[in-house]
């Protein structure tokens, strides 16, 4: 990451997760003095050490329910990437205490510690879940980022700038369908598929990381950064797999899950209409107006003629030629696709 200067800190948050060990590693080509991964899970930070064997990556064990662990760990830090979440939607549906504890009050912890510390930078992960939330999941996402909002009103002379990403589904991380379906295929099962006209957004790690880096390079206090991403339906996701694995293109239809939207939101059209264009990234600036509002000038009125909001059913959509080609460049498939045996479904 050029943006960072060589003596520069970094500390990621669930550092050992998908989002986590992607931003590791691009951080280590850069010249970045030391990156501190905090987690809360031991055998991951211990596997993570082994296959990542790097001086300046440091271990912090901690949970960003406690705020002192995170305020021993950010010390002299000078950047902070926050990914530790709870991100499965039927989990939080079953457990939204505890997605409220870590999504919305470790966040809070976070962003106090970060304060604390006399960070420069944080930025936040979110998701497509946090906008319009139907599930307990992007409820707290969208909390978080009204925390970062928060922030930025009511600490507007900080120096520590907070912002945040939001992302559509992440391929091949933790928890998303891709690994399963890959699963499925390998042990010789029909993929089983929620609902087959379903959309939903499609990004690499890569793409979430360069997120983030444009993040850290252009954001102020409260700002929303957002990747335009291309969508499919999981119907072709599921079948581009298949032919990928040189299997009959069957799926087994199961119905949709708790609290799963048919489609996807990144941006409403309010955001959209007042929104910064980046090119493949738009910016939703913050509304800094205080609570006086008889008090201050009117806020510009935005044309909202012709904004919809950004979805995975308005997104360019991919057919399945065109996922199998995205799905060939994760290293996760090429690994697979060169272990794997013939294999056929029943």
């Amino acid at each position: 990451m050029t943006l960072l200067d060589p003596e520069a800190k970094v500390l990621v948050t669930g550092g050992t997760g998908s989002f986590g060990r992607a931003m590791v590693r691009r951080l280590l080509t850069g010249v970045v003095s030391e990156i501190r991964v905090f987690s809360r899970d031991e055998a991951k930070q211990d596997a993570m050490r082994h296959a990542i064997d790097d001086d300046r990556v440091r271990y912090h064990l901690g949970d960003v329910r406690d705020l002192d662990s995170l305020v021993k760990a950010m010390w002299d830090v000078d950047y902070v990437f926050h990914a530790a979440a709870l991100k499965q939607v039927p989990v939080c549906e079953f457990f939204p205490t505890e997605a409220i504890r870590t999504n919305v009050l470790g966040s809070a912890n976070v962003i106090e510690a970060a304060e604390r510390a006399g960070v420069h930078s944080v930025v936040m992960l979110s998701t497509d879940k946090a906008v319009q939330p139907v599930n307990a999941m992007g409820m707290t996402k969208a909390l978080m980022e009204k925390l970062t909002q928060a922030h930025a009103r009511n600490r507007p002379d900080s120096a520590t700038t907070v912002s945040c990403v939001r992302y559509g589904n992440v391929m091949y991380s933790r928890g998303s369908v891709i690994p399963l379906f890959v699963s499925q295929i390998k042990a010789g099962r029909t993929p089983t598929v929620t609902d087959p006209d379903m959309t939903r957004f499609l990004m690499s790690l890569d793409d979430s990381v360069r997120l983030v880096e444009h993040a850290f390079r252009h954001a102020r206090s409260g700002d929303v950064f957002i990747h335009r991403a291309q969508a499919c339906t999981v119907a072709d996701l599921a079948t581009a797999l298949c032919h990928l694995f040189d299997v009959p293109d069957k799926i087994d239809i199961i119905g949709s899950r708790h609290a799963e939207k048919q489609h996807e939101c990144l941006a409403n059209a309010d955001e959209v209409a007042r929104a910064d264009d980046f090119g493949d990234f738009i910016r939703v600036p913050l509304d800094a107006r205080g609570l006086h509002y008889a008090l201050q000038r009117p806020v510009e009125a935005q044309d909202p003629s012709g904004v919809t909001d950004l979805t995975s059913a308005n997104a360019p959509r991919l057919d399945v030629p065109a996922v199998r080609e995205l799905l060939l460049g994760l290293p996760e498939i090429r690994a697979e696709l060169s272990l794997r045996e013939p294999v056929l479904v029943p």
